[in-house]
């Protein structure tokens, strides 16, 4: 070595030393295990300084499992963290105009981290929520023949009295709707979060990307989803810790993983889960870091025809059971056993433990573990596994239908979409069509919505518009704060929202968001004024979807004197960014504008951009 390596790997070993690794074995594997985790705990468990959330606060405890486990195996194992943000911290907050953009840029740290310790064999990665878990995804996805594992950081577990953590977030909202009084606000937000570590109860946004990160085979079969601190959850550290050193011996590496079959299976696996809308930008992103094919819409509506929904989970009912009980019912195996019983998945497609996933399911079928803890949830909880995770046929009589659809119209040329699952079942008719008719009001902040939903200043059957919310406005931020609260309006199932911004996993209710293009890059949803007829129909059986303006206050238009009108409309002159909008995020918006926009993922397309780049420079030379 001293004659041939570089002198970095020299000094490497010299700091190792002094670190206290023992000399004899420091030319051992070296593993780097990366998380998201935030905040410092006492060797009690007890707070020295709070993380940003739950998510992240025990995700030191499966680092810790997991280096033991290497260190046990003759491996050396590194840890390096990139903590994240939270969504629900920052709702109606200027904290929301960083949160999607921290994801490009914490991928973008995570894969630094990555290669500047160029003497690793293996990076395990361990996140939780909304940002930092797709990040981690992302630069894992990107390390080619390098051989990655995920551990997903799990979930919290329900209070036994109290909300979950979805719920809660709307106090506020119910407070001053005088829905409840001072102490039961007070006393609920003090039970939520019944356990101090792990994503929400709900199957939001950070509980769907630990289900696509199993389906995509990076995770091990049965670590979605696991309740944070128990035994079966630092179980997960211990094995993937062994698998990633048999996945270097198998010389098995990650672009052996993430193939566009097992991209598939993660789009099917989604919509047998009803997953959070979010995904729509995270798999993208994905699948770009890992120099795959990116789906676009026409490829979620195509599987969501195709696959039924089979999981009964927080919020897309009809139970509303809890991310821990979905796990206890088998999880994601357990979804796939029903899957490939269709004939729905590619089952030929390689995993993280080495096996092809016909494999992992042929042992999950039989599996002790299986047999138990579908057993605890009878006995614990008094709930059949059966009415969780359902198959197909019990899953139609129960109601349950498709997830995604896409709307377009005049007032979304280049798409929107919609939770279909989440709009009242009350209002959708006999054929499974939802339709609504009334007048736009419209909001060009966040602020200005919120202060007329809780000041009762929004009335049946009228649209909320929110604009200025895309990327270029606000970041793309996300609005749940809007979305709950309408959901706790006495006519709250009766108002319809449109909006350039996100949403929340967790929302409910008639709400139409991603429309593209957004306000502020011109789109018709700019254009529209207060008292502007709307009218919206979904078929949540054929997956189909329109929103369009069909008059103004005055009178109703056919369809094609309604979108001349808007074509000749001027934009509105109140559109403008969020006056807070960060430089930082504003860089964010333009690139991922130039990278394929919001139907691309939000990513950095290098290619894309270094050629509008040089275009513009050819333009000025000429």
């Amino acid at each position: 070595m001293l004659l041939t390596a570089p002198s970095g790997n020299l000094f490497g070993l010299s700091q190792n030393a002094g670190m206290g690794w023992e000399p004899q074995k420091l030319l051992g594997s070296e593993v780097l295990i990366l998380s998201t985790h935030g905040g410092l705990r006492a060797a009690d468990g007890k707070p020295i300084a709070l993380g940003f959330h739950t998510g992240h606060w025990e995700l030191g405890a499966l680092v810790a499992e997991a280096a033991i486990t290497l260190k046990a195996l003759d491996a050396i194992p590194f840890a390096g963290a990139c903590t994240d943000p939270c969504d629900g911290r920052t709702q109606g907050t200027t904290g929301m105009l960083d949160s999607l953009p921290f994801r490009n840029d914490a991928a973008i740290v995570l894969r630094r981290l990555m290669r500047s310790l160029p003497t690793r064999m293996g990076v395990i990665g361990i996140a939780t929520c909304d940002k930092g878990l797709p990040a981690m995804m992302m630069a894992l996805a990107s390390a080619g023949e390098l051989p990655t594992i995920l551990i997903p950081g799990g979930v919290t577990l329900l209070p036994e009295s109290g909300e979950d953590a979805g719920k809660v977030q709307t106090i506020g909202a119910r407070y001053a709707n005088k829905q409840i009084t001072l102490e039961a606000a007070a006393e609920m937000g003090c039970r939520a979060c019944a356990t101090p570590g792990g994503g929400c109860q709900f199957l939001g946004t950070a509980a769907t990307a630990q289900v696509i990160a199993e389906a995509l085979g990076m995770a091990l079969p049965h670590t979605a989803l696991a309740p944070s601190g128990q035994p079966i959850w630092l179980d997960a550290a211990r094995r993937s810790a062994s698998a990633i050193l048999r996945l270097h011996q198998l010389k098995i590496g990650t672009h052996d993983i993430l193939t566009q079959a097992s991209l598939k299976n993660a789009m099917v696996a989604h919509a047998a889960f009803g997953g959070s809308t979010n995904l729509l930008l995270h798999l993208p992103a994905i699948a770009y870091s890992a120099y795959l094919k990116r789906p676009v819409a026409s490829d979620w509506a195509e599987v969501n025809r195709q696959v039924p929904r089979l999981v009964d989970a927080l919020p897309n009912g009809p139970r509303n059971f809890a991310t821990v009980q979905v796990f206890l019912a088998g999880g994601l195996p357990e979804v796939m056993l029903h899957l490939r019983r269709a004939g729905l998945l590619d089952t030929r497609v390689k995993t993280v433990s080495g096996e092809t996933l016909d494999a992992c399911l042929d042992w999950w079928e039989s599996s002790s573990r299986r047999h138990e803890l579908r057993k605890n949830l009878r006995q614990r909880d008094g709930i059949d596994p059966d009415d969780v995770i359902m198959d197909p046929d019990r899953a139609r009589s129960r109601g349950l239908t498709a997830t995604v659809c896409f709307p377009v119209g005049n007032l979304a040329p280049e798409g929107s979409v919609i939770k279909s699952t989440a709009i009242d079942p009350s209002l959708i008719d006999a054929t499974g069509i939802y339709h609504h008719f009334g007048p736009a009001r419209v909001f060009v902040s966040e602020e200005s919505a919120i202060h007329a939903i809780k000041n009762s200043e929004i009335r049946e059957n009228d649209v909320v518009v929110l604009v200025c919310a895309g990327p270029a406005g606000a970041g793309m931020e996300e609005i749940y704060q809007i979305t709950s609260a309408l959901k706790w309006l006495p006519a709250g199932k009766h108002v319809a929202l449109l909006t350039d911004a996100r949403f929340s996993g967790v929302s409910t209710g008639a709400c139409i968001g991603h429309i593209s293009p957004e306000a502020l890059a011109g789109g018709a949803i700019g254009k529209l004024q207060d008292g502007d007829r709307i009218e919206i129909v979904i078929d949540r059986e054929k997956l189909t979807g329109s929103v369009n303006l069909v008059g103004d206050a005055h009178e109703v238009f056919g369809a094609e004197e309604a979108s001349r009108r808007l074509n000749a409309r001027a934009p509105r002159d109140d559109l403008k960014p969020h006056p807070a909008l960060p430089d930082d995020t504003r860089l964010w918006a333009a690139l991922v504008q130039a990278s394929g926009g919001v139907w691309g993922g939000c990513v950095y397309d290098v290619d894309a951009i270094v050629s509008l780049l040089e275009q513009g420079k050819r333009s000025e030379a000429s």
